[in-house]
């Protein structure tokens, strides 16, 4: 984030994965009406990152093909476009600590201080359509309403420990991507945990509620053999992503929600900025 704000601006069109920075480094951040166009949009080859589950049922036959290709050609999709930076996170179950699992987001930016993203459990044709979230700035999310803000929850550990990442962006790009991140606040819903999370199994279809969503906020929280199976296909190592954010450290506000799980995790350790609001501890 950058004075507050979140990036606006085009960012190229699906399936191409793209990601945005605003042109200004750390400056200020650019209106939906300025003439200045992000410095990136990049066509990575990004590695596949399969689906979960198949969800059963017959294939399309010949007339749903025929009305999904006519479709295509003829009617409109304004909502869809836009949906194009990319990033991929770990989510678990608020208040459930070991019902984890990885996520695709697709966002699109409203304007300076919105983003609304739609989740997926992979980036290939197949990947099932997992849930939402919309991503706020500092000053949005201290606009709720008190009884609201307990359903977003903080993002810094996110950024400044390196698991979100925006694959296929060079490190560098990548971290001004992040550092539109700091101090924003994000509310997820999951409605298909489409793949195993530990001993709960992949649902075959979206059944059950919609389930709340949160971030983890301390070294050792999300599963260790989740990131490193992420990180070891998509080549998208934590470290050095550490190493390149932590310039913006100095930015980084203590955020609500920090300790919400704290004492549900075991044989875990403080996230250089991330500091809970309440209490002010790590």
């Amino acid at each position: 984030m950058t004075n507050g704000r979140l990036p606006t601006g085009p960012v190229g069109s699906l399936p191409s994965v793209t990601s945005w920075v605003d042109g200004q480094g750390d400056g200020g951040s650019v209106g939906p009406h300025d003439a200045r166009r992000p410095t990136v949009a990049i066509t990575p080859g990004v590695p596949d990152r399969k689906a979960g589950t198949t969800p059963p049922g017959e294939g399309k036959g010949f007339e749903l093909a025929l009305l999904d290709r006519g479709a295509a050609v003829l009617q409109q999709h304004a909502p869809l476009k836009g949906f194009d930076a990319y990033v991929v996170g770990f989510h678990c179950v608020k208040g459930e600590p070991d019902l984890q699992m990885e996520a695709h987001h697709y966002c699109k930016v409203v304007n300076g201080e919105m983003l609304q993203c739609v989740l997926f459990d992979g980036n290939t044709a197949d990947a099932n359509l997992i849930g939402i979230e919309y991503i706020v700035s500092e000053r949005l999310f201290a606009s709720l309403p008190e009884d609201e803000q307990p359903s977003w929850h903080p993002h810094n550990h996110e950024v400044f420990s390196g698991e979100l990442v925006a694959p296929g962006l060079p490190i560098a790009v990548e971290t001004e991507l992040m550092g539109h991140l700091v101090n924003s606040y994000g509310k997820t819903w999951h409605t298909w945990h489409s793949t195993p999370m530990g001993a709960h199994p992949a649902e075959p279809l979206p059944t059950g509620d919609p389930m709340l969503m949160w971030s983890f906020n301390r070294e050792g929280e999300v599963d260790s053999a989740l990131q490193q199976d992420r990180n070891r296909v998509m080549g998208t190592e934590p470290e050095p992503r550490k190493a390149s954010r932590a310039k913006y450290l100095d930015r980084a506000h203590p955020q609500h929600g920090v300790g919400t799980m704290r004492d549900d995790f075991a044989d875990t350790t403080p996230t250089p900025g991330v500091v809970d609001a309440e209490d002010g501890q790590p």
